[in-house]
């Protein structure tokens, strides 16, 4: 159960994030979601202050990279709907390979922050890391969205 921690953590973070924006409109920022996000590992990792800076960076970059693939994603999402509203299987393709596509993005720009926040860890941190991420850096549990972090949260 404590391997899932890192996970549950990160999911919570997003659910309240998108809970928040339903309700006022619009998501935290990426530096803010990013800062959560550090906080956490910190305290599991015991990161340095130059580490944090630089996991800080890391995050913000990828929030900032992820949102307007998840604006791209909700329209998709949208767009499907109609599709299923009007039975046309030909929209529907199209906007299912689309939207693989665009859940694609996701899951590289996800793993690309993870190997590099993997990357400034010491030896220790990155065993610790991988003990506590259910299948280590970049990867997540079965039946999970690789896209949890910075995504559609499994959806």
């Amino acid at each position: 159960m404590l391997r899932m921690l890192p996970l549950y953590s990160s999911a919570i973070a997003l659910s309240a994030a998108l809970a928040f924006a339903q309700r006022h409109g619009t998501p935290p920022e990426p530096a803010t979601m990013a800062q959560m996000r550090v906080d956490r590992l910190a305290n599991q990792l015991t990161l340095t202050d130059s580490q944090k800076a630089t996991a800080l960076s890391i995050y913000t970059a990828a929030h900032t990279a992820a949102q307007p693939i998840q604006i791209s994603l909700q329209a998709n999402r949208t767009s499907i709907s109609d599709a299923v509203k009007s039975n046309n299987t030909a929209a529907i393709d199209q906007l299912a390979v689309t939207s693989g596509t665009l859940d694609g993005q996701l899951t590289a720009i996800n793993s690309k922050a993870e190997a590099a926040f993997f990357a400034i860890l010491t030896t220790d941190q990155q065993t610790k890391y991988a003990s506590i991420s259910k299948r280590g850096p970049g990867g997540t549990p079965p039946g999970t969205s690789p896209n949890m972090r910075f995504g559609r949260g499994g959806q």
